[in-house]
């Protein structure tokens, strides 16, 4: 009975709040011209609407529980002077601006957005442009970033912060945002409980997303394109990434997907096409790689220090130009049930798996990794005799790297 009592006085509370609440209009006409004033003027959980116009502020605060709303995409200009709006308070709502012209700073982090120390936050719907960092989200938590479109004009790091950049946050959903033109799309540090999907990041200078010590998150159904690396995943552990697409990600040191000190992970249906590197993996160990498909790349896969019981199963390794990388001869991975394009043996009983093991790691892979200067003989005849060598008798690559049951067929 007192729990019921208690819930009827909660709800008696809230109800009253909202039943308070009232709007605010914001245009060049109306009583507050202002939204740095209308917010001041305002009571906790009213709404206030933001007409069409340019409203040359900066440094706007909202200390209060808000739902602030751009009709007609209203422009916010801070004209390059600074930080434009700094959210203080639990329950913001953001939503239908063009905030442009963040000041940059090589001592402050000024962003288009900043949310410090809240909850229950939503940003959704804003097209943030000529931004230092877009929406920088620190020590916050249960929040929604959804269906922003934010860019720089980022010609070098230094210059230039992140779009989307989580501090400190747990339980986070960012999804249906277009980034580009940035340092790194999408930034994650010391993040846990939190799902990235269905995000285009693109044409950023270093990365299109970034983790760093954030553990148990998931990431799906996202590009990655044309960035300087596609994916950078460090230091982290429980990380699920399926249904993304990595692709166009050239450079002399770029990837698609790189993974540093990694620890069990899913990997998989994802697409990696056209990296110079598929996926570099480093001192990563416990991760499932299944139903990916790795085409057209220069390196499908490369192994870089200790990794171990890495389980490789139905992805399809299609015209790269090296399958598998490895510089060491121990190995505790497995290859099983993957289709090779380079794969050229036979199947007598017909049952879709090669009579023959397939040796993904050649000689001239290990070469190239030695001395690199050495890809200038790739298509030789030498090259293929010295392939060729190493397969009948494994000298300088791991002996037991090998799929036993190789995929006749493409996996759909």
């Amino acid at each position: 009975m007192r729990n019921i009592v208690f819930f009827c006085i909660i709800s008696l509370f809230f109800i009253s709040n909202y039943a308070l609440a009232q709007s605010l209009t914001v245009c060049s006409s109306c009583k507050y011209s202002s939204i740095q004033e209308a917010i001041n003027v305002s009571a906790p959980h009213d709404t206030i609407y933001v007409k069409q116009g340019v409203y040359k502020e900066y440094d706007i605060k909202v200390e209060k529980p808000l739902a602030l709303i751009g009709l007609e995409n209203p422009v916010i200009d801070g004209d390059s002077k600074g930080q434009i709006l700094g959210i203080y308070s639990d329950s913001v709502v953001i939503s239908g601006f063009v905030i442009k012209n963040v000041g940059v700073s090589h001592t402050k982090d000024n962003a288009a957005i900043l949310l410090s120390k809240v909850r229950n936050f939503t940003i959704n719907g804003n097209t943030l442009e000529n931004v230092f960092f877009g929406i920088l989200v620190e020590k916050s938590h249960d929040g929604l970033i959804a269906g922003n479109t934010v860019s720089g004009e980022s010609k070098n790091e230094f210059r230039s912060g992140n779009g989307v950049h989580l501090w400190h946050c747990s339980n986070v959903k960012i999804n249906n945002n277009h980034l580009f033109s940035l340092r790194d799309g999408i930034y994650l540090e010391f993040v846990s409980e939190s799902v990235i999907e269905h995000n285009r990041s693109h044409n950023n200078i270093r990365y299109g997303l970034h983790f760093m010590f954030s553990n148990n998150n998931d990431y799906y159904d996202n590009e990655f394109y044309r960035n300087g690396a596609g994916v950078a995943v460090m230091f982290s552990k429980f990380i699920n990434m399926r249904n993304n697409k990595f692709y166009k990600n050239w450079g002399t040191a770029s990837y698609g997907l790189l993974l540093k000190e990694i620890y069990d992970a899913e990997i998989e249906n994802n697409l990696f096409e056209e990296n110079t590197v598929a996926i570099t993996t480093d001192g990563s160990s416990r991760i499932n790689y299944s139903h990916n498909n790795f085409i057209r790349n220069g390196w499908a896969v490369k192994v870089t220090g200790g990794c171990y019981t890495n389980i490789f199963t139905f992805n399809n390794f299609m015209s790269n130009s090296f399958d598998v990388s490895y510089n060491s001869k121990l190995n505790d991975n497995k290859f099983e049930n993957n289709y090779w394009s380079e794969y050229t043996g036979y199947d007598l009983n017909k049952d879709g798996i090669g009579d023959v093991p397939f040796r993904p790691v050649n000689l001239f892979s290990y070469v190239v990794n030695k001395t690199p200067e050495a890809i200038v003989l790739m298509r030789s005849l030498f090259v293929d005799i010295i392939n060729f060598s190493e397969k009948v008798s494994p000298i300088f690559t791991p002996d037991n790297l090998m799929d036993n049951k190789p995929q006749m067929k493409i996996i759909p």
